[in-house]
């Protein structure tokens, strides 16, 4: 029988009342005057906001004293990151925000709670399929409360989930060259909350991340891990949350494919 921590059942009611209360009743319902655009390609809602304020409220009373690095306020205040290498919540209050603006699925929320620049614990949401990927550090991996352990597509060539959003041309021309003939490509979801499950439950093999922002990384990277798959820099080294300007993360259903596709982007 499933059972979740006091910790995870009080974060998953978090998720819940956050998403029933300000997301899913604006699912496909936004109006242009609750769009507003933080850069090309970068929407942001008032459910951004919303729930970030109605996170960092709650966690700042679940924990007082442990920071909230939250996705908005960091944007309003670069600072705010400063906090990344001291124990913290870090909070991305509604994942994917460019797919919820186009009345697309996925989407989510996704919580970590960081120490010293790593992972402790994380939490990621799907609010349509009320699914919580749960883990701790040193503890497995979990959905809603069952423990889990990642598992590959069983395909040959590995299926593999790569965006060229964020690469410069060279990059594209070096994956076609080394990378693109060994597997086949999948689409992104453009969802963290939903890229890092695919890794884990059989969808996905391999999956690479420009962007390391701790928002979108810190919870998925550790359930991950801690499933049995393996999160990690190219160059083998651990991802750490505090780390968020270095780019580039390789995300992989099983140490062996992860290890694979490091050596042909290292060739």
């Amino acid at each position: 029988m499933s059972k979740l921590s006091p910790l995870d059942a009080e974060i998953r009611d978090l998720f819940r009342f956050a998403a029933q209360r300000s997301m899913l009743p604006r699912f496909r319902a936004l109006t242009d005057s609750e769009i507003e655009m933080k850069a090309e390609d970068d929407p942001v809602t008032v459910v951004d906001r919303e729930i970030e304020s109605f996170l960092t409220d709650a966690l700042t009373k679940l924990a007082p004293g442990v920071a909230v690095v939250g996705e908005e306020a960091v944007h309003a205040d670069k600072s705010v990151l400063g906090h990344l290498s001291d124990q913290s919540w870090i909070i991305d209050p509604l994942d994917g925000t460019a797919n919820f603006t186009e009345g697309k699925e996925p989407f989510g929320i996704i919580i970590a709670l960081a120490d010293g620049g790593k992972a402790v614990a994380g939490w990621l949401y799907d609010p349509i399929a009320d699914r919580l990927c749960h883990a701790k550090a040193g503890e497995g991996a979990f959905i809603n409360g069952e423990k889990i352990k990642a598992r590959t597509t069983g395909e040959t060539p590995p299926v593999a989930a790569i965006s060229r959003m964020f690469l410069t041309e060279d990059q594209c021309t070096e994956f076609d060259a080394k990378i693109a003939p060994h597997y086949t490509l999948t689409d992104i979801p453009r969802c963290a909350a939903e890229q890092y499950p695919r890794l884990a439950l059989g969808q996905n093999d391999v999956s690479t991340f420009e962007r390391t922002l701790a928002w979108d990384h810190a919870a998925g990277a550790l359930w991950l891990n801690e499933a049995g798959g393996k999160v990690a820099r190219p160059d083998g080294s651990d991802y750490r949350v505090d780390e968020h300007e270095m780019p580039g993360l390789l995300g992989a259903s099983s140490p062996a494919i992860w290890e694979a596709f490091a050596q042909r982007m290292r060739a």
